[in-house]
């Protein structure tokens, strides 16, 4: 089955962060670290969850929550970046790339809404 484009998208942002906080926790950054990783791999898992969803409000629920994830994961990356817990380059890659997501998502999140209203 071929996968679609949030998926693919999600994936490969989980599995950047999870390269960005194995780096972070080498540099003994942990807490951080654990909040990022955690949110920043929920989004994926949420999308995932949405796609095998029973009805579609059933979809509507996981990519909700996918979405709420996502918003969690530019927080982090913000304050990271501010904080200057990761370097510039990589945290504006991060940020532009969870913008992309939040901005799909969102869509998804439109359409699902009206199509189920009508």
């Amino acid at each position: 089955m071929k996968e679609n484009l949030i998926q693919q998208k999600t994936y490969a942002f989980a599995l950047q962060i999870i390269f960005t906080t194995r780096q972070m926790q080498k540099n003994k950054e942990y807490v951080l670290s654990r909040q990022l990783l955690k949110s920043g791999t929920s989004i994926g898992a949420n999308v995932e969850e949405a796609i095998g969803g029973q009805s579609g409000k059933d979809f509507l629920n996981k990519i909700n929550i996918a979405y709420k994830e996502a918003r969690e994961t530019k927080f982090w990356l913000r304050l990271m970046k501010d904080s200057q817990t990761i370097d510039h380059k990589l945290s504006d890659e991060l940020l532009n790339n969870i913008e992309e997501i939040l901005r799909i998502i969102g869509a998804i999140l439109r359409t699902t809404k009206s199509k189920l209203t009508n």
